[in-house]
């Protein structure tokens, strides 16, 4: 019998879709129960047994013995770990065999306050805290949702299941295509006369298409900078797997900066230096790479828009109620965890105004109500909507109204 075939990057894409759209931890593991990729808080992280003094053999037991049944009852298996803690589990097939497995969880089926009761107080008070606070990382779901949720994993693994096998040739066909344009560009690099300096402005181009979403010409222009690598380390192993592990670096920050989750992006990029770095492939090192391009650019970007719109709002709504306060760009990005430079960007994108336009608009609004009050001085109205300087906020006004706040006041009133 052949090798099985186990679409690792498919199983990954999947669990990560599905932890993303879910809120649950998920982990891809082999046959054997060895874990390949571990997305939000999965078993993986889980310290409720070893901070219970529960040994991890027991865990370890249950989730094999779960994994057997999922293969036996046709495809899913809903499952209590010895600490009452919930988890669900699918198998990937591959033509005639189970090749792997996607858990989701643990979660609770049960309020918080209740588990702590029934499960956690016979602890010794040194390791309550502890447990209580590590319990905070795992959600609450109820009864009905965990049916849904466990037929939603099982539909989306028996997608894997079809298309492994479809994929195998594709994937085959996608890897040739990528090193014959490598090897094209190396090919190009030997033509010249001298030996070309690194692409600085390739690299910049390229972190900048991460950014714009632009897969085919990030494609392209990974390409050609794996292209310039392999040509100027002399295919040298160690030199490669630097020089990679550097562009994965530089790929996870770009993505960052776009607006990708920090933590996902991390994690991701972890893995693919954990493979490249434990290869002797040049090959597969190039594209491990590639593959942690694409899994960042197809997940972590096709709901930007809508993450944009609610960022956008966001920020809105907390100027529109705080403008007496001092905001900053930095506040704001922190709020809705964007990096400020790409919150500033998309701002301005999305509404024409500069994110500080937006909020001296607010604050001159407001302004204009608090002058028809009799009670309140220019100065008065000034610090409340948040200028500290009166001859600044005298200045702004008159640019935006036509007039001075005094001029304004007297005319109303």
């Amino acid at each position: 019998m052949g090798k099985k075939f186990f679409d690792e990057t498919l199983a990954k894409e999947c669990a990560f879709a599905f932890a993303g759209a879910t809120g649950l931890g998920c982990i891809v593991s082999d046959k054997s129960g060895e874990l390949l990729a571990e997305y939000g808080y999965g078993c993986a992280s889980c310290q409720i047994c070893a901070l219970t003094q529960q040994p991890q053999s027991q865990c370890t037991h249950v989730q094999s013995y779960s994994m057997t049944q999922a293969e036996r009852f046709g495809g899913k298996y809903i499952y209590s770990c010895p600490m009452g803690l919930t988890c669900f589990v699918s198998p990937i097939l591959d033509e005639v065999d189970v090749c792997g497995h996607i858990t989701a969880g643990p979660f609770l089926m049960v309020e918080r306050e209740d588990y702590i009761d029934y499960e956690l107080n016979v602890l010794n008070p040194q390791f309550l805290q502890a447990a209580i606070d590590e319990l905070q990382h795992i959600p609450v779901v109820s009864t009905t949702h965990i049916n849904q949720l466990s037929t939603l994993l099982f539909l989306a693994v028996g997608f894997i299941n079809k298309v492994s096998a479809s994929n195998r040739l594709l994937e085959i066909q996608s890897s040739d295509a990528i090193q014959g344009q490598i090897s094209s560009y190396i090919l190009h690099l030997k033509q010249e006369s001298l030996p070309p300096p690194y692409p600085f402005a390739e690299e910049k181009a390229f972190l900048k298409s991460i950014r714009q979403s632009n897969k085919a010409e990030t494609q392209r222009l990974l390409n050609e900078l794996l292209g310039h690598i392999l040509f100027a380390s002399g295919q040298k192993i160690p030199q490669v797997k630097s020089r990679v592990c550097e562009l994965l670096v530089l790929t996870g920050r770009a993505a960052i900066d776009a607006g990708a989750d920090a933590d996902t992006t991390l994690r991701l990029c972890h893995e693919s230096r954990q493979a490249i770095e434990a290869s002797d492939n040049i090959e597969k090192m190039c594209l491990s790479l590639t593959e942690t391009v694409h899994i960042l650019m197809d997940n972590l970007f096709q709901f930007s828009d809508i993450r944009h719109a609610q960022a956008i709002h966001l920020c809105m709504q907390y100027m529109d109620n705080h403008y007496y306060d001092k905001i900053t760009l930095e506040k704001l990005a922190e709020m809705v965890y964007l990096s400020p430079s790409y919150l500033s960007r998309i701002f301005k994108k999305e509404t024409g105004y500069t994110i500080n336009e937006y909020l001296i608009q607010v604050r001159i609004e407001k302004a204009k109500r608090l002058l028809h009050r009799k009670d309140l001085r220019v100065t008065d109205v000034a610090d409340a909507v948040g200028f500290d300087d009166q001859s600044y906020f005298t200045k702004v006004f008159r640019r935006m109204v036509g007039t001075t706040p005094l001029k304004y006041k007297m005319k109303i009133n």
